[in-house]
């Protein structure tokens, strides 16, 4: 990094000793020149008998003369003509000088504007360039090299295991290390080698870095964390440098932990292309070598973060480096439950909070969006003047993640709520009548800000792991149960069912290319799946023929999904009016309410 910044340096003094030279070879000599004002013959002689003259310079075709005034001198030219008696004259007055050049030349003020001015400023356009480069990559420009790793020393980080919740099996894996960190001397004695680096994968928001800084406050050793970002610099070679400088740092301060979020920024998988300075693959390659170079028995143990582990570089992944891969995977029910009861410690809440409940209505949710459930509850209770969260405001919260605020000044026509009524009770009808879907929970008409007109919201009384095919197909009739309802009542379609349509397809897909659920398929993977942790890109890997076939099959399971709908929904079609007309009254009622209504009489079950 160094040689880098001497580089620099090298290159910018060139360039400014070039632009001095070609100053005081082009644009100095024009700037110091004389001005000099044009006149004739006669005008000259008549000076000369005046006196007035002080220098002369004769050349074959010009005279110049100086001319003494009240406010000093002046230099005029003049054309040389015949006069044989013009030097005699000029004798003739005695205090004339025969001169060759007219201005005197002042060496100090030529050395200060030819050559003193310009380097400095150029010292001062470097130093103006410094500072904006530094506001842009957010700290001292001039810091080259340093890794600006946040540190925190000696359980700084104020966080512990208990400070964890849905994790047990991530916190079992950390425990190890732990221990090494408090008690080396134990594994050295058996011979034992500690993994010098620990890879926590995962989605968003499942608390990776909570868990690196709970392993640090729980070793009670300095924690340095810096972003895989941080690495990237604009000047060739920087990255590298940070990373020379972390490992530094991180063996003066030895026993401590190392975490590097997001370590795919720089990490990613090497693809062979040669070019002149890739900055991130020589970070990686630095990162390689320091991580072979240090000793793990000294304590230094290297934590890393990323939710993209299949783009990572296989180097990285080999033993000796980041060998131990710790899931920090999506809480299940009971980890759920205690996220919940962690979070809603930091807030004043009734007595009788139901964490299961909330916990049961919240699947597939991470511990940044359980937090963030907490915290909406408890600012709700504000909005409304109350000093304790209720249960109320922890499953409106829910709703206000999931769907956004109710837009409470929307202006729906009488005849539009309608139609989102009997749209909803559809899916929820549908749903009821089918013995593998999850129990209605709620069914709402409220506009939220999403989008959404309304919604049914279906909770299962357990946590589930594993989707039967009967259980997905029950899933597709439900969501085409709106639509449906739609086609049943007011024999038109809306667009309301776009969101419905979009999942039902997905799904189906799923069942035919990675499911293996199609008869015309059976157990033959067409599509793969990438970034599984953001979202799961899927793609085809299959001819176009294949393709085609792939279509039809979807095309088949919808539409039959979709006429199994239309049936229940025609043969229990009084109580789609009944349960359509409780809910434009109520605009919002429970599962309870719905399976009371349902089951006042016996309707048709499928």
């Amino acid at each position: 990094m160094k040689n880098n910044f001497a580089k620099q340096i090298v290159i910018f003094t060139v360039i400014s000793l070039v632009c001095v030279l070609l100053l005081n070879a082009f644009v100095m000599p024009q700037v110091m020149k004389p001005k000099v004002k044009d006149t004739n013959y006669s005008f000259f002689l008549d000076k000369i008998d005046e006196g007035n003259v002080t220098k002369v310079k004769i050349e074959d075709n010009e005279i110049r003369f100086e001319v003494k005034a009240d406010d000093g001198t002046q230099i005029y030219s003049t054309g040389r003509m015949d006069d044989p008696e013009l030097v005699s004259r000029l004798h003739a007055k005695g205090d004339i000088v025969f001169t060759e050049d007219f201005q005197e030349s002042n060496i100090f003020l030529e050395f200060l504007v030819g050559w003193v001015l310009p380097i400095v400023f150029f010292i001062v356009l470097w130093n103006i360039l410094m500072r904006g480069m530094s506001k842009r990559m957010g700290g001292n420009a001039m810091s080259f090299g340093k890794s600006n790793a946040k540190i925190y020393v000696k359980a700084q980080t104020g966080k512990t295991f208990a400070d964890v919740a849905g994790q047990d099996e991530a916190k079992e894996a950390l425990v190890e290390i732990v221990d090494f960190l408090h008690n080396p001397k134990k594994y050295a004695e058996i011979g034992a080698n500690l993994p010098k680096g620990a890879l926590l994968v995962g989605p968003p928001g499942t608390g990776k870095t909570l868990l690196a800084q709970a392993v640090a406050g729980e070793a009670e050793v300095p924690f340095f964390s810096i972003s895989g970002s941080e690495f990237v610099e604009m000047f060739v070679g920087m990255g590298a440098a940070k990373v020379r400088d972390l490992f530094k740092q991180a063996g003066e301060k030895a026993p401590c932990i190392v975490f590097i979020d997001e370590i795919d920024t720089i990490g990613k998988k090497r693809d062979g292309n040669f070019s002149g300075n890739d900055e991130r693959e020589q970070t990686l390659n630095q990162l390689l070598t320091e991580m072979d170079g240090f000793d793990g028995k000294r304590g230094v143990v290297i934590l890393a973060a990323t939710n993209r582990p299949e783009s990572l570089d296989p180097a990285l992944l080999r033993p000796g480096r980041f060998d131990r891969r710790i899931p920090a995977e999506l809480p299940d029910l009971a980890g759920r439950e205690a996220i919940l009861m962690v979070h809603a410690k930091k807030v004043r809440t009734e007595e009788n909070i139901d964490y299961n409940a909330v916990a049961r209505a919240t699947a597939g949710a991470s511990g940044a969006e359980l937090a963030n459930i907490i915290n909406e509850a408890a600012l709700r209770a504000v909005r409304n003047g109350r000093k304790l969260v209720s249960q109320t405001d922890i499953e409106e919260s829910v709703e206000v993640v999931i769907a956004g605020y109710e837009r409470k000044n929307a202006v729906i026509s009488q005849k539009e709520k309608e139609i989102v009524a009997y749209h909803e009770i559809g899916h929820a009808l549908v749903a009821a009548m089918q013995k593998d879907s999850a129990p209605v929970h709620k069914i709402t008409i409220i506009p939220r800000t999403s989008g959404a007109l309304g919604y049914t919201m279906q909770v299962d009384e357990g946590e589930k792991f594993l989707m039967t095919k009967e259980e997905a197909l029950a899933r597709i009739a439900t969501l085409t149960g709106g639509r449906a309802a739609e086609e049943v009542i007011f024999n038109s379609y809306t667009t309301g069912a776009s969101n419905d349509i979009e999942q039902a397809t997905k799904l189906a897909r799923a069942m035919v290319t990675r499911y293996g659920m199609s008869s015309g398929f059976d157990m033959i993977a067409l599509e793969t799946v990438t970034n599984q942790y953001l979202g799961g890109d899927a793609s085809l890997s299959c001819s176009p023929e294949t393709a085609a076939r792939i279509d039809y099959e979807v095309n088949a399971l919808v539409r039959s999904c979709h006429e199994k709908a239309l049936k229940i929904l025609r043969e229990n079609v009084g109580k789609l009016h009944e349960l359509a007309g409780f809910l434009l009254e109520r605009e919002t009622i429970t599962g309870e309410e719905f399976m009371a209504i349902l089951n006042k009489e016996k309707a048709t079950v499928l």
